[in-house]
């Protein structure tokens, strides 16, 4: 591979320089009349012969641009566009430079009614608060993803697990024509939407529906993403239907069906497999071989995994799951918007995990092993709606009700021994562990909003609720042995019974006032109640009877929790065009209630914390922007960590609450600043954060000359975690024959985590810092070809003299290579290298993981069959090193391996009653 890849960038720029020229136009572009220089006018040259897009760029603040590139062709058609002028066009023969001078732009006349217009095909519009791009500007395979058509587009960027990213901020939501794709996870439209039914691409910062009705500005930390359709093929079906078999029984089947009519849409889609997937990232070629399956949807450590926001089932190891969900969405302008959807999910998951733990304490430390199975499976079923109703042009009404029952069950067995290096073993327990819970929620969003004068005053109410109640029985078998001179056994049998109601509402009212053009003034007050009831119930076993009868007191626990959160606040906010200010103040009253009816006590907390949040953005020019964040915010103690009940769940660490926690106070300072030049496709983006915690709930440990562990939680200061990083990308065109990007992101992470370990505060300093650089060449749309590496240096230090400082390191290098040739045949290979040389000899260090997929499309493209490999070389592992406050610990469980898989895949897509151009389309 190291001498493969020089020897193609050769032959690649040989390629270039014989069969292209290099060009350069210049000029500058002012208003007709007034001869004021019109910035951000969108130039862009086109091949006369197939209206191929050659090159574009924006001009500059006085109007000047400078248009370069290199191409075969020997003229251009050169384009002009501006928004509310008429788009100029001319012939241009390409040579070395050529010199346009000073061109005049005319106003755009008012268009007569019932005479229609033909838009220009402009590849890039920026209008005050939206990027626009024209998606059949930008070139792609016949059959590409609207994900293949976002990474074309200067300044986007997309992530192996299908995160968006635009000149450093993160796509939170992509909607189609202003609705919700069936969730709000970015993915289900990028994905599954075919590139040749979009019209139109457009960002925006991401506003709430609430701002949108009254004009507000989003905060510009994240980004929106539009998909328009187009209008001949905005009513119609789209569909697909896969299905797989492999070798050790690994199977896989999707279903994805939509109806489009104008604004009303239908969806349908179902998945079943037993290889990690969540089903949702249809027919795309990586996400086939493995991507998902190596993180393209997140896992914990109890085993569920989510899927678009949703918790389906257990998940860490391998999960076998189902899916079948609904989506339906309809919309008139000014009248309502209405979108719902429905899942339901099952899935069944199992993992066996070994673990190696080293435990800091002030006089030396002790180690911990531990091996573990664990089974679990679940079934889900969730609804959601959004209701949105313009009474007239002044006033809004939202519902947003959504509701979820999830039934779980699960067996989990561990073995764990602890151990000095002086003494030996001390200790030992195995534990069994099964549960069975049902789960009920529901929760809904109302508010009314009323504008009161068209400079911005408005008036909103709002209510919101979340009610929910957990079932859970649990059957707790364990036996514990203790070595040395106190020599003994423990053993507990017990069976646990637990309910729990949990019941939020917060309701207030805000109202905003202008005080003059882009200027406001907002007063608000909220208030939230909680009640939180639970009921542990522990029932040991009768050995006489053999039943759970005897109930364990000690353990039990009754508790009643109440908190209630009033908040006045004020603020003044500018949203100007170039500069958005933004300063509140709140004033908190915090009070807690807290009852113990099994023990008869009680006790009542009160807290004011004036809390403040502040904001600064502004536009330097239409493409450099700066921002800087200052907020804070009030954390309660959770109810575990209140109650003085112990937990011996784990008899060798026994958790018990501290009714006497304060809230803790978090303070947090961001900045960023964003450059994209669209002349020289260069982006940056520089942030960091500083986050400050006050009074944080940390835990005390005492542990006794047996290893056994108690732990409760105290308020503690110096805790913080600050982070930052660097993003630079550059794009460089030969015509169309070479696309080069390169992305450099370094970033960093520190932290101080402070704690008491047997009456000792004990601080630990974890630190660190990745480089990472990519690097993407296309030639031609018939190979690409993505090389990148990355670095992770990590340092943890102790405040202990007698302990050393921990660094380690890993590295991770990647190439990813897609071949479209022969004809209606893809050969992707996806090849990763990990290495963490920092974990116990007892754990795989390395692994090198190669997925392949070879891909024929066949039946006029209507049908693609694939041969899929996974874990080609059968070297996949999840081995990791992590390190606490007061441990340093290294584990590895059950990944997916090598398997092979062939599958099929149908696609039928039919607009405005006809089939597509192409016929039965199928994309990967």
């Amino acid at each position: 591979m190291q001498k493969v890849l020089p020897a193609f960038l050769v032959f690649t720029f040989f390629c270039v320089n014989t069969y292209s020229q290099e060009f350069k136009i210049t000029g500058k572009v002012v208003d007709a009349v007034s001869e004021q220089p019109l910035e951000a006018t969108t130039i862009y040259a086109e091949s006369p012969k197939d209206s191929a897009l050659v090159a574009y760029t924006i001009s500059d603040e006085i109007g000047s641009f400078t248009l370069e590139d290199r191409s075969g062709v020997k003229e251009v058609n050169l384009f002009f566009s501006y928004n509310g002028y008429k788009t100029k066009v001319m012939r241009v023969q390409l040579k070395d430079h050529v010199k346009l001078g000073t061109l005049l732009l005319e106003e755009q006349a008012q268009e007569l009614k019932g005479v229609s217009v033909v838009g220009d095909r402009v590849p890039i519009t920026i209008k005050k608060d939206t990027l626009e791009f024209n998606a059949d500007s930008f070139k792609t395979r016949p059959d590409a993803t609207v994900e293949e058509l976002l990474k074309k587009l200067p300044g986007v960027e997309v992530d192996s697990d299908g995160k968006i990213m635009v000149n450093g901020k993160e796509v939170s939501q992509v909607l189609v024509n202003g609705q919700v794709f069936f969730s709000n996870d970015p993915k289900m439209a990028t994905k599954s939407l075919p590139k040749d039914i979009i019209s139109k691409i457009q960002i925006t910062d991401t506003k709430t529906k609430a701002q949108e009705f009254t004009g507000e500005s989003g905060d510009g930390s994240s980004k929106t993403i539009n998909l328009t359709i187009k209008e001949d093929m905005n009513k119609g079906i789209l569909s697909r239907l896969t299905a797989g078999y492999g070798t050790d029984e690994r199977y896989q089947a999707n279903a994805l069906f939509n109806y489009f009519n104008g604004d009303e849409r239908f969806s349908l889609v179902a998945a079943s497999n037993n290889i990690n997937s969540s089903g949702f990232s249809f027919d795309e070629i990586y996400d086939m071989i493995g991507r998902a399956r190596s993180g393209g949807f997140s896992v914990n450590r109890d085993g569920g995994f989510s899927i678009a926001g949703l918790n389906f089932g257990f998940g860490q190891g391998i999960t076998t799951s189902n899916t079948l969900g609904a989506s339906y969405a309809n919309s008139k302008k000014g009248e309502y918007e209405i979108t719902g959807n429905y899942f339901f999910s099952s899935s069944d998951s199992y993992n066996d995990e070994r673990m190696s733990r080293e435990n800091i304490l002030p006089s030396g430390s002790f180690f911990t092993d531990r091996e573990s199975s664990f089974e679990g499976n679940t079934m889900s079923n969730r609804g959601a709606a959004d209701l949105i109703f313009d009474i007239d042009e002044t006033l809004r009404i939202t519902l947003a009700p959504s509701m979820s029952v999830n039934q779980t069950n699960s067996i989990d067995a561990s073995s764990t021994r602890s151990s000095t290096e002086n003494d030996g073993l001390l200790n030992e327990n195995e534990n069994l562990t099964s549960e069975d819970g049902v789960s009920r929620n529901f929760s809904n969003r109302f508010d009314i909003t009323k504008k009161l004068d068209t400079l911005g005053t408005y008036v909103r109410l709002f209510f919101n609720n979340g009610n929910e109640q957990n079932n859970n029985v649990s059957r707790l078998n364990t036996v514990s042995r203790i070595f040395g001179d106190n020599a003994r056994t423990d053993e507990l049998n017990q069976n646990t019974e637990f309910e729990a109601e949990n019941d939020s509402y917060t309701f207030g009212v805000n109202y905003r006032q202008a005080l003059a053009e882009k200027l406001f003034l907002d007063l608000t007050y909220r208030q939230q109640e909680d009640k939180n009831s639970n009921v542990r119930s522990v029932f040991d076993l009768d050995e006489l009877t053999g039943t759970y009868s005897r109930f364990n007191s000690a353990l039990s626990s009754d508790f009643l929790f109440k908190t209630s959160r009033k908040t006045p606040s004020i603020g003044i906010k500018k949203d100007a065009e170039k500069l958005r200010l933004g300063l509140d103040m709140k004033y908190q009253f915090s009070d807690l209630d807290n009852s113990e009816f099994l023990r008869s006590t009680s006790f009542s907390k009160s807290y004011k914390n004036v809390l403040l949040n502040a904001y600064a953005n502004y536009n330097l020019d239409k493409s450099k922007r700066i921002g800087v964040y200052f907020d804070s915010y009030v954390d309660l103690p959770r109810i575990n960590q209140l109650q003085p009940v112990a937990d011996v769940s784990n008899p060798l660490n026994v958790v018990t609450g501290n009714p006497d926690l304060e809230p803790s106070v978090s303070r947090n300072v961001y900045f960023n600043y964003n450059d994209f030049n669209w002349k020289e496709r260069t982006g940056m983006f520089v942030y960091f954060g500083l986050n400050f915690h006050d009074k944080l709930i940390s835990s005390v440990t005492e542990t006794d000359e047996d290893l056994l562990r108690r732990t409760t939680y105290i308020n503690v200061d110096g805790n913080y975690n600050h982070y930052g990083g660097v993003g630079y990308s550059k794009e460089i065109k030969k015509d169309s024959t070479l696309k080069v990007k390169f992305n450099f992101r370094p970033y960093f992470n520190l932290q101080k985590n402070v704690g008491f370990v047997n009456g000792q505060r004990l601080e630990a300093k974890r630190n660190s810092f990745t480089p990472r650089i990519t690097t993407t060449l296309n030639f031609k749309e018939f190979l690409e070809v993505e090389p990148g590496y990355s670095v992770t240096v990590n340092s943890t230090q102790y405040n202990l003299e007698s302990y050393d400082d921990i660094n380690f390191t890993s590295h991770n290098a990647e190439l990813k290579t897609t071949l479209y040739w022969p004809k209606n045949v893809i050969w992707a290979n996806d090849i990763r290298y990990n290495y963490n040389g920092s974990v116990g000899n007892n754990f795989d260090k390395d692994a090198v993981f190669w997925n392949m997929s070879l891909g024929v499309q066949m039946f006029k493209k209507s049908a693609t069959l694939k041969l899929l490999a996974y874990d080609l070389l059968n070297q996949n592992i999840n081995t990791k090193r992590i390190t606490g406050q007061d441990f340093i610990q290294d584990e590895q469980g059950t990944v997916l391996t090598r398997y092979f898989m062939m599958s099929l895949t149908y696609k039928f897509d039919q607009f405005g009653g006809k089939k597509s151009k192409e016929g039965n389309r199928f994309m990967f």
